[in-house]
């Protein structure tokens, strides 16, 4: 679980990312599911963005990446900031504690 200042040390990193993946009128794939999960392998830090036309809410994609052991650092507009560490990459990104 994260801390409000390991939050806002995220939030603060993700507003210069871009916003690779996309949720639309499909809703949530096990493709989509696994490259989140490949990309957060890698990068640790992700955006993702609702489409008008997604069959799901924000709160439901946020409740559904954190049933996937996956951390949501950000609702805002459309968008979900999510968060998971990768121990074994050694140049990760650092928490303040």
């Amino acid at each position: 679980m994260l801390t409000g200042k390991q939050k806002s040390y995220l939030r603060t990193l993700a507003q210069t990312e871009k916003t690779p993946f996309q949720i639309g009128k499909d809703g949530f794939t096990e493709n989509l599911l696994t490259t989140v999960q490949d990309y957060l392998t890698k990068n640790e830090l992700l955006k993702v963005s609702l489409l008008d036309n997604a069959s799901i809410t924000m709160e439901e994609a946020a409740q559904y990446f954190e049933q996937n052991r996956i951390e949501v650092v950000q609702l805002i507009g459309k968008t979900i900031v999510l968060y998971r560490r990768n121990p074994k990459k050694k140049d990760g990104i650092r928490l303040p504690r």
